[in-house]
C-alpha cells in the first residue's frame, strides 16, 4: 500500500463529547431567547428611525472641528479651548497611572499570599476569598464610596481603581506564582536560604516579566475606567464629557471623544512596545 493508497478520515468524537457540545449551544440559543423580550432587544429598530434622534446626534457628533479660532488659539468649532481637553486627558491618565501604581503594591503581598505553593491553606484559602469579594465590587459602586469619604475629585478616583485593580492583579499575580518552576526555588533553598529569600531570588526573577506585563494591561484598562469614573465626579475627562452631553453640545462630545481615542491609542501602544521587551 502506497502513501497515496491512505485515505485520512477526520478524527471522530464520541457521542458523548457531541451531545455535550449540543447540550451548550443549545443551552445559550435558549438563553438568547428567553432574554430577547427582558434585554428589549425588540428596540433596535429605533435606532434607524427618525424620531429616535440618532440622524441629529451622529451629524453634529462628526461635524468638522476647527482647529484655529480667530485669535490662532487651537479650538473646536464651539469655540472651546483644546487645551481644556488635553488638560482632562493628562488628568485622568495621572489618575490611571497613580491607581495601578498603588495597586500593584497591593496585590504583590496579596498574591504571594493568594498562592497556594507559597502560603499553607490555612491563609490561602481566606486571601483569595477577599480577593474575590474585592473583583466582585463594580468600580462605581467602589468610586461613591470613596466620594462619600473624601468628596469629589481625582482622589476618588485614584482609590476606586487601586481597590479593584488591586484585587484583579493579586488574582493573576497569584496564578503566575503557582505556575512556577520548583527548580531555581530549590537550587536557592539549597544554600540555605530562608523563606524570604526563596521568594526574593527564587519566585520574583521567575514571575517579574509576566507581572510587569498584567500590571501594564490594567494601566491601559484603567486608563479607560478613569474617564467612565469621571462621569460620578471622581475627576478626569469624564466630567467634561457628561456635560456636554447633558447640554446636548454632541459637536463637543466627538471632538472629546478624538481625544480620548488618541490617548488610549497612544498608551496602547506604548505598552505593546514595552511587553516585547520583556517578554
Amino acid at each position: 500500500m502506497t502513501v497515496t493508497d491512505v485515505t485520512l478520515s477526520p478524527p471522530q468524537r464520541s457521542l458523548s463529547a457531541r451531545l455535550f457540545d449540543i447540550a451548550i449551544f443549545g443551552g445559550v440559543a435558549v438563553l438568547l431567547l428567553i432574554s430577547f423580550g427582558p434585554a428589549e432587544i425588540n428596540k433596535f429598530p429605533m435606532l434607524f428611525s427618525e424620531e429616535s434622534g440618532m440622524g441629529e446626534f451622529i451629524s453634529e457628533f462628526f461635524s468638522p472641528f476647527k482647529f484655529m479660532s480667530s485669535d490662532w488659539t487651537a479650538s473646536d468649532f464651539t469655540g472651546r479651548d483644546w487645551s481644556l481637553y488635553i488638560g482632562k486627558m493628562w488628568q485622568t491618565i495621572q489618575m490611571a497611572l497613580w491607581g495601578t501604581f498603588l495597586a500593584i503594591i497591593v496585590a504583590v503581598p496579596l498574591g504571594l499570599l493568594g498562592s497556594s505553593n507559597i502560603a499553607p491553606a490555612w491563609i490561602q484559602q481566606p486571601v483569595r476569598r477577599v480577593l474575590d469579594l474585592i473583583r466582585s465590587i463594580p468600580d462605581l459602586v467602589v468610586a461613591v464610596i470613596f466620594i462619600t469619604a473624601v468628596g469629589l475629585g481625582p482622589f476618588a478616583g485614584v482609590m476606586a481603581m487601586m481597590f479593584n485593580t488591586g484585587g484583579v492583579l493579586a488574582k493573576l499575580f497569584s496564578e503566575a506564582v503557582e505556575a512556577i518552576d520548583k527548580g531555581p526555588v530549590e537550587g536557592v533553598r539549597a544554600t540555605g536560604a530562608g523563606r524570604l529569600q526563596e521568594i526574593i531570588w527564587g519566585v520574583i526573577p521567575q514571575v517579574a516579566p509576566l507581572w510587569t506585563s498584567y500590571a501594564l494591561y490594567r494601566f491601559e484598562s484603567n486608563s479607560r475606567a478613569a474617564t467612565v469614573l469621571g462621569l460620578i465626579g471622581a475627576g478626569g475627562i469624564g466630567q467634561v464629557l457628561i456635560d456636554s452631553t447633558n447640554t446636548f453640545r454632541y459637536g463637543e462630545t466627538g471632538c472629546i471623544v478624538l481625544v480620548i481615542v488618541v490617548a488610549v491609542s497612544g498608551i496602547d501602544l506604548l505598552s505593546q512596545a514595552i511587553r516585547s521587551r520583556l517578554m
